[in-house]
């Protein structure tokens, strides 16, 4: 990553920061932080900046507010516990580049942390609005962008806001460095074999991440909803499981191209079936190539869970990127959760992608276990797919260009 401008490079001592964090984490319905794993992933970056004298600004989205203020999308929970991992108070702004926002940037002194209200209760946040972004620069001498999960999109903090720092004022955070160097890494040089378990429901979020794998993994491991596209596209009856019908051929052509590397690539051979998707629905065990019409497989079955836990095995190096059912729902969570558990008892480096597969590790109490769980879904998987994230470009060294 010596391509990477990283916040120690840059001389921020004694300077106000700007650091655009991530800290867009789950709450229940009393507005409790129930994962706090994004806010203590900031915490290096923070401390850095606190070591050097800085002022420190942060912000950070939470969730999709749809029309300005909502006081569930606030970000007051989060400043109380940024308060309590910190030692210190935080102070929190009521708005973003409002009267309060500006009058408390102005006041802040050195070793202080100000947390700004929700960047998306400003419309112009995921518009990439410059005039958002001019404001927004306007509280620091110095930008520091350590918010991994939002670095595939051009945001007004994350992208148009850097055009108004020069080469020297603005710099990755740690967090942001770690995520892009596990994704390099794996990209480069992975130990072998190199396993990629895939999940989630649909096979058009992963196609390109799934074409830009094939040449460099060893084995591809397909779960979840996507796996019934590749089981339809191999003529089996999937019944009424999730099928994206103008993607058979894509997956034909995958299955094909995977054959021609060298690659082994495994599909469920039994699913949990249901009629509904609802806890009280009749639940029965069937193989893959005999979902009987009516019914759909929400959950890999049992033969499959042994037959995947034997594919990773060998495995010295492990991608994970999305759940093997609807693990929302208790009854169909059971293959996603022994799937965390067998990666995660593997001798493999285990990197898992974020979002949902993120929360299967946590809910399996596996995520100690892993070698990295990335901060952002997203991201992780644009990285994977080799395209050049908006938020980074701008930090890149003029030199390495």
């Amino acid at each position: 990553m010596k391509d990477i401008i990283s916040v120690k490079d840059i001389d921020i001592a004694g300077k106000s920061v700007f650091i655009r964090c991530d800290f867009n984490v789950p709450m229940d319905d009393f507005l409790n932080i129930t994962d706090d794993r994004r806010i203590i992933s900031a915490l290096p970056t923070i401390k850095y900046c606190l070591d050097q004298g800085c002022k420190i600004v942060l912000a950070s989205h939470l969730g999709r507010p749809k029309n300005g203020f909502e006081e569930k999308y606030s970000l007051k929970p989060v400043a109380k516990r940024l308060s309590f991992v910190l030692h210190q108070d935080v102070i929190f702004a009521n708005d973003v580049i409002g009267i309060d926002a500006k009058e408390k940037v102005k006041n802040l002194k050195q070793g202080e942390i100000l947390l700004l209200e929700n960047l998306r209760f400003e419309k112009g946040e995921t518009k990439n609005d410059e005039a958002l972004a001019k404001a927004l620069s306007e509280y620091a001498e110095v930008y520091v962008n350590d918010a991994f999960g939002v670095c595939h999109r051009a945001h007004s903090s994350v992208e148009a806001i850097t055009k108004f720092y020069d080469e020297d004022s603005k710099s990755a955070g740690f967090l942001l460095q770690k995520e892009i160097d596990f994704a390099e890494k794996l990209i480069k040089k992975p130990a072998r074999p190199f396993v990629a378990v895939v999940g989630g429901s649909k096979v058009s979020g992963k196609l390109q991440a799934l074409t830009n794998l094939l040449p460099r993994v060893d084995k591809l491991v397909i779960g979840g909803g996507m796996a019934f596209t590749f089981l339809k596209a191999l003529g089996e009856n999937i019944g009424n499981s999730l099928l994206e019908e103008d993607l058979i051929d894509e997956a034909l052509a995958i299955l094909k191209k995977g054959k021609e590397l060298g690659v082994k690539i495994y599909l469920p051979v039994d699913v949990v079936a249901a009629q509904t998707f609802s806890p009280d629905s009749a639940v029965k065990f069937v193989t893959a190539q005999e979902i009987p019409a009516g019914w759909m497989g929400l959950d890999i079955g049992p033969a499959t869970t042994r037959l995947f836990k034997l594919a990773i095995a060998d495995a010295q190096t492990i991608w994970w990127n999305g759940p093997m059912g609807v693990f929302e729902m208790d009854k169909f969570s059971k293959g996603s959760i022994k799937m965390s558990h067998y990666i995660a008892e593997s001798h493999a480096t285990t990197v898992v992608g974020g979002g949902d597969t993120a929360d299967v590790a946590k809910r399996a109490g596996d995520d100690e276990e892993m070698t990295f769980i990335s901060t952002g879904g997203g991201a992780s998987l644009e990285l994977i797919e080799g395209k050049e994230l908006p938020g980074v470009k701008p930090l890149r060294k003029k030199d390495y260009e």
